[in-house]
């Protein structure tokens, strides 16, 4: 196999397995810049077809500088692995685009909080189809568990 097909092959296991593990989380971080100045911001995520979708608040404004945008999505298991149990850190970049969410992609994403900062929760929706991953771990725990992706 030439080297620029073992290179996409290997690019589709990486991003088939970032994207396997934001499946495992309910929220993440969406990096990008506003103004120059770079941001994070918060968001609630669901994975559908390989495509990861998000719902930020409104009022937040954050959404703006996304659509449109190349924006890098990340999240991690870092606060909720078990001792003894392999950390992880995965990180996606991709165009980022307004979505319309379907009425079963909606209820994936679950009961939306009331409040965010203070004002009613009003949703927006973003989706984002990964160009690049990146996955970290410790202790080859990743590995062992993802052989048949790897």
């Amino acid at each position: 196999m030439p080297t620029d097909e073992r290179t996409a092959d290997k690019r589709s296991a990486d991003e088939q397995l970032a994207v396997e593990l934001i499946g495992r989380t309910d929220y993440g971080r969406v990096a990008t810049s506003m103004r120059a100045l770079p941001f994070l911001a918060f968001a609630r995520h669901i994975v559908v077809d390989g495509r990861v979708l998000l719902r930020m608040p409104r009022n937040c404004g954050y959404h703006r500088a996304c659509a449109g945008s190349v924006v890098a999505y990340g999240t991690d298991n870092l606060s909720s692995a078990r001792p003894g149990e392999s950390v992880w850190s995965v990180q996606i970049v991709g165009q980022c685009e307004s979505v319309e969410p379907t009425a079963a992609e909606l209820e994936l994403f679950g009961p939306a909080p009331r409040l965010v900062d203070g004002e009613p929760f009003e949703p927006v929706y973003l989706g984002i189809d990964p160009q690049f991953s990146t996955v970290h771990s410790t202790d080859g725990g990743l590995e062992r568990q993802f052989q048949h992706i790897l």
